[in-house]
């Protein structure tokens, strides 16, 4: 990486950039690792061009960052193994059965813990689009050409995004329709119904595990219907909970220490992303209801 104080004028617009740039990249790929690694590959190709001829470096840059990001998150989904350093944010969870919380810092804050679990359940495609534009405003024309897509499409990819999205807007209490995804979703696991799982699965579904050893990551229906034991056995020994807002199970052992967390994100009618915390670490620094 250049020197901060250097006198290239090339370096010196990039540093201008760079805070920016490390921005989108966060906001993309939800890691302050990658964000670096991607502005830094920024920086490289553009220290390989004739910056004289880029009309517009803003632009030009931002196009670069969200083609490498895109390439990233491409292939995070070819390997889910992939553990990161950035672990999954902490949970704000209550009881299904409780009133809801109206103390307006609680609720923003699951607002925002809701949003970046729902942002790493979305397609790559979904995902750029959505920050890009929303976040950065960047033009549909320009995330077009990052994703080799027309105008339109990207439209498309950035509005199915933002339904995604949408469900977190209210954290509040699960809605009767979602709680009755999970509970069939739930129902089906404890009877070894795989076409039932199917169902009510996304194909695209993310089920995120945060365990002693790292986050494990299964992408697929296929694949988190074959391991949907894990979320029927902490069913059968938990409660119906509230998890940034989304619908959830809060597990205990006998002894009354946290066994896991649960929580599922639906949309239109079928799971797209499941997030489980089971590290017991973890779950000792949630702020978590007693056991009944």
């Amino acid at each position: 990486m250049f020197e901060t104080g250097s006198t290239d004028p090339v370096a010196q617009a990039f540093e201008s950039q760079r805070d920016r740039l490390r921005a989108v990249a966060h906001r993309v790929l939800g890691s302050h690792a990658d964000a670096e690694d991607v502005v830094q590959e920024a920086w490289l190709r553009l220290s390989r061009q004739d910056a004289a001829v880029i009309e517009n470096l803003s632009g030009w840059l931002t196009t670069v960052v969200g083609r490498i990001s895109l390439d990233v998150l491409r292939s995070r989904r070819t390997r889910p193994e992939a553990s990161y350093d950035d672990r999954l944010p902490e949970l704000v969870v209550t009881l299904d059965d409780a009133p809801a919380p109206d103390d307006d810092a609680v609720l923003a804050d699951s607002l925002g813990l809701a949003l970046l679990v729902v942002l790493d359940s979305l397609r790559p495609g979904e995902r750029l689009a959505f920050v890009l534009h929303d976040l950065f405003a960047v033009p549909f024309e320009e995330i077009g050409r990052i994703l080799g897509k027309s105008t339109d499409a990207a439209k498309m990819l950035a509005s199915r995004a933002r339904r995604k999205v949408r469900a977190t807007e209210r954290p509040t209490r699960a809605g009767r329709e979602q709680r009755e995804v999970v509970d069939a979703f739930l129902a089906a696991a404890r009877g070894g119904d795989f076409d039932g799982l199917l169902r009510v699965l996304d194909p695209e579904v993310r089920l995120t595990i945060d365990t002693p050893g790292g986050v494990v990551v299964t992408l697929g229906a296929t694949k988190v219907a074959a391991g949907a034991q894990l979320a029927a056995g902490a069913a059968a020994l938990g409660r119906a909970a509230l998890v940034d807002g989304r619908p959830g199970v809060l597990s205990w052992r006998e002894d009354g220490t946290p066994l896991s967390v649960l929580a599922f994100t639906v949309t239109d009618g079928r799971i797209t992303a499941i997030t489980a915390v089971v590290d017991p670490a973890k779950l000792a620094r949630i702020d978590l209801p007693a056991p009944a």
